[in-house]
């Protein structure tokens, strides 16, 4: 424990630490000990007090006694005094002169601050603690005897040594210092390990966050505990692993995307060459296949621009879609029309399944014809010779159900969930950029529609593409909207022509 406090540095919230907690319980510590002191030191003397109080009393007679009886009756009193070995107890007559000691040999010439001072208080009695004359601590007590008309007016002195008393309180302030020493260096190592706990595991995250800043994503933070640090390390390893995903997935993307672009411009290159050679031998057969070539790879790569174009609108949120009443059958129909002549080479059957009429629905028909495109493609494409696609449309519950089955290779449970996030191939050696889906899916919701997958691994997918029906009253404000559309468009042209007119007039001038 002490090799991990040698690694805290004092600063940042050890610092803060010392200043605010050890230093606070550091003055409590010792406004409580201080306080302790007192009360033992009250608590010893006032015992002290009492005791010697109570030892020292029966001297009332002396009270009482004419003046000539005063000196017999104070050596009858020490005589019978039980408690010498306890306490001095001196006899002063009225002028302060001591009659007689229970030592027997108290001197008249030691000072007795207590008498004096006894003699000016109301109370006729006076305390008094300090040093005797040979530098004893002692506490002495002295009461002016009351005088009822017969003039002895003498009085009583106690004394008590304080050496015993004093030894007893410094013993257990020594013991009140030490056990608050004790406790402020518990604190200090309890806080000390608590700082332990929380500064070093942050040092540690300080130092694989910068790790997996520089690109080190397989970087974790060691977890050795299930409170709130542990959960920040744990938040922190997530997002590496993430990250570290992220960085796979993108790599793989990087190097699909690359294949993929690299294979239809190496036909093109290759067929432009083939084509180039062949206009001398005016072989017009080759011609037309390079020809046929060269633009079937350049519609593909300008799909996979296209593509990689949408998913730069959809991340940034520039990813726009123009609203208008539509049949979905005129683009679908499109959309099966252009696969099927490529199903037919690959022997797969291409079935179109779809009622004669439609209700109508709000879409870009653009955007929704792209849709379409990417879905019946990915189900060619996974699907073996001799296998079937299955388009169909029905209306359910107020929505129209556009559903594309094949009889493919499927999805594996654990890639169906994350087929529609970007860059994600759940099968790498078939062709695609693995962004169609995510954009597809984008493009749906702005649709306010639903796009989800079914799938069995070996036995096919189906893709459901859910869009809501226009219902009456939309329609008639979505006609009224388009009228305003382009009522706004012949203005604006008309306002541009006569901007140009303007212009060129002043040109002519």
């Amino acid at each position: 424990m002490f090799n991990k406090f040698k690694r805290i540095k004092i600063g940042g919230i050890t610092k803060r630490w010392m200043l605010n907690v050890l230093s606070v319980t550091a003055a409590v510590i010792l406004v409580i000990e201080i306080f302790t002191c007192v009360i033992v030191y009250n608590y010893y003397n006032t015992n002290a007090k009492n005791k010697a109080n109570e030892l020292c009393s029966g001297y009332n007679l002396l009270s009482t006694c004419s003046k000539s009886e005063f000196n017999t009756l104070a050596f009858e009193y020490i005589e019978n005094f039980k408690y010498k070995d306890q306490i001095e107890v001196d006899i002063l007559d009225s002028s302060g002169n001591i009659v007689v000691s229970s030592t027997g040999f108290a001197s008249n010439s030691e000072a007795k601050p207590d008498y004096y001072e006894a003699l000016k208080s109301y109370s006729k009695t006076a305390y008094f603690i300090g040093k005797s004359s040979v530098g004893e601590k002692i506490m002495a007590k002295t009461e002016i005897l009351s005088d009822f008309g017969s003039g002895s007016n003498g009085a009583v002195r106690w004394i008590i040594s304080m050496s015993k008393v004093d030894t007893r309180i410094r013993v257990i302030n020594i013991f009140v210092i030490l056990l608050g020493a004790a406790i402020l260096i518990f604190s200090a190592l309890t806080g000390m390990y608590f700082i332990n706990s929380i500064v070093l595991p942050v040092t540690e995250v300080s130092k694989i966050s910068r790790r997996i800043a520089a690109g080190e994503f397989s970087a974790r933070i060691k977890i050795n505990s299930d409170d709130e640090i542990g959960e920040l390390c744990n938040g922190i390893n997530y997002m590496a692993s993430e990250l570290e995903q992220s960085e796979e997935i993108k790599n793989n993307f990087i190097s699909s995307i690359s294949h993929e672009l690299r294979t239809p411009l190496t036909a093109i290159r290759g067929w432009g060459e083939t084509a180039k050679m062949s206009v001398t031998d005016s072989d017009d057969e080759i011609i037309k296949k390079a020809l046929d070539v060269i633009l079937t790879e350049s519609e593909r790569l300008s799909g996979l621009v296209e593509d990689l174009l949408d998913f730069s609108r959809m991340q940034s949120g520039r990813l726009k879609v123009s609203m208008q009443k539509m049949d979905i059958l005129k683009p679908l129909t499109e959309a099966v029309d252009m696969y099927r002549e490529l199903a037919k080479k690959q022997n797969i059957e291409m079935t179109l399944n779809t009622p004669k009429e439609l209700p109508p629905v709000l879409a870009d028909i653009n955007r929704i014809k792209q849709v379409f495109i990417n879905v019946i493609d990915n189900a060619v494409k996974y699907t073996e010779n001799g296998g079937q696609v299955l388009v169909t449309a029905l209306v359910e519950e107020g929505c129209i159900n556009i559903r594309v089955t094949d009889t493919g290779v499927g999805i594996p449970s654990q890639d169906i969930d994350r087929v529609k996030e970007k860059f994600y191939k759940a099968n790498t050696n078939v062709r695609g950029s693995g962004i169609g889906l995510a954009v597809a899916d984008e493009i749906i919701k702005q649709h306010n529609g639903l796009l989800f997958l079914e799938s069995t691994e070996g036995v096919g997918t189906t893709v459901s593409i859910v869009l809501p029906i226009v219902l009456k009253e939309e329609s008639d404000k979505e006609e009224v909207k388009t009228e305003q559309q382009k009522i706004e468009e012949k203005v604006d042209k008309t306002m541009e022509s006569i901007k140009n007119e303007i212009e060129e007039t002043k040109a002519e001038n």
